[in-house]
């Protein structure tokens, strides 16, 4: 396959480019099926529950992008939309360059995140990549779209060249109690407790434990929505008996005044102080009535482990996503997290405690580094919630290219 040489400019879009930039993206896709997809996301974000909110901030990069193309000439454009526009940008300019073949396998992968829940983020993430490659001085093929390499990007400096193969982990995938199910289940219950506050005005808390924990189960599709149903009722007979807890193995309920200080003030210091006060793993939510305020709090029964798997995402992908030959980098999207769990994963080192484990694995022979980002740095988040590098990157020093000057600026840790 060829380099690609870099074309176009990469700094900030005003706001007409960023329209154009989203008018020339949809081009790209077709304009039948963005308007479908456009219609699908209305049907599915339309409700004001959480759940509607929840999926609003999932299919954030599609709505924004369809947003520029409505309104991105009458206001400021904040740095998130600068952000996805610019990648919109380069998602076009590429598709432009590849190969015949490359355009077809690149439009549909465009495409495929258009479908039900899937998003535009593990092409972005691609797109993103590429850039802050680029940005350091490499010269970046797409070699999984040009050549239907197994790894996505190549690069090459000084006559060095390296995989990097990108992948997108949803931080769901080491949690027993799901963002997603809680949501589901909050919505379900809400509209029990307005009733019940009316009745009963006042501070409430209810508190959960899930020993079995609240996510969707592969083998059996209804599953959760039978596990929903079970815990939604267990919360109803709460309310209308005179007990105030109950428990079995699968769940822990117990239902107190809130005794909070913080309890009479407004949504966001009340959640503020119920995050400091059951730490950052806990699904919270605030239902108010009137003058009635009533918290759920939940936790799974043990600890989250978003970064061990993470870190078995990474021993499955490396000796399938990198052919060996060359040094491979491996650039892992943390989807599905917030501020406050980056943070942690970070500030405690917990991601990178994981990560270099697994660089000690045979499977991680071939990777001389490994990076990870979010959202948080896809979207141009400021220091401290974002890397401010724009990602984590932890260097293998037991691979033989570790030290190699050319692949310094792609591969030295950043902490």
């Amino acid at each position: 396959m060829h380099i690609a040489p870099e074309t176009g400019s990469r700094g900030r879009l005003s706001p007409t480019q960023c329209a154009d930039a989203a008018e020339s993206f949809v081009d790209l896709i077709g304009k039948r099926a963005w308007a479908n997809r456009m219609g699908e996301l209305a049907r599915i974000t339309g409700s004001g529950q959480r759940s509607g909110r929840a999926l609003v901030q999932h299919h954030g990069v599609e709505i924004t992008l369809e947003r520029l193309r409505r309104r991105g000439l009458n206001r400021a454009l904040t740095p998130s939309e600068i952000a996805i526009a610019t990648l919109a940008a380069d998602a076009v300019r590429v598709h432009r360059n590849l190969n015949r073949a490359g355009r077809e396998r690149f439009r549909a992968a465009i495409r495929a995140g258009l479908v039900g829940r899937a998003t535009l983020i593990a092409a972005f993430h691609i797109l993103r990549t590429a850039a802050m490659q680029r940005e350091r001085g490499f010269e970046v093929g797409f070699a999984g779209f040009e050549d239907d390499a197994p790894f996505d990007l190549l690069l090459a400096r000084n006559g060095v060249e390296a995989e990097i193969a990108c992948d997108v982990v949803s931080a769901e995938a080491g949690r027993d109690v799901h963002r997603g199910a809680w949501v589901q289940l909050v919505d379900a219950v809400d509209p029990d407790l307005q009733t019940w506050l009316a009745d009963h005005p006042g501070r409430y808390l209810l508190k959960m434990t899930l020993p079995q924990g609240l996510r969707p189960d592969t083998a059996d599709e209804t599953a959760l929505d039978g596990r929903l149903a079970e815990l939604h009722a267990r919360i109803r007979v709460l309310l209308t008996s005179l007990n105030r807890a109950d428990h079995d193995e699968a769940a822990v309920l117990r239902l107190d005044p809130l005794m909070l200080a913080a309890a009479q003030a407004d949504d966001n210091g009340l959640m503020s102080h119920l995050r400091q006060e059951f730490g950052h793993q806990a699904h919270l939510a605030v239902t108010a009535s009137g003058k009635g305020v009533f918290v759920m709090a939940a936790r799974a029964g043990r600890e989250d482990e978003v970064a061990i798997a993470i870190r078995n995402r990474m021993a499955a992908l490396a000796p399938a996503r990198l052919t060996g030959s060359r040094p491979g980098i491996l650039a892992m999207f943390v989807e599905d997290t917030d501020r406050t769990e980056w943070r942690h994963l970070r500030d405690r080192l917990e991601l990178e405690g994981e990560t270099r484990q697994f660089l000690t694995f045979p499977e991680a022979r071939p990777v001389v580094a490994v990076t990870c980002s979010s959202r948080l740095e896809m979207f141009g988040a400021p220091a401290p919630d974002a890397a401010p590098d724009g990602e984590l990157r932890f260097r293998n020093q037991a691979h033989p290219a570790a030290k190699t000057p050319a692949l310094a600026p792609a591969v030295l840790s950043s902490v």
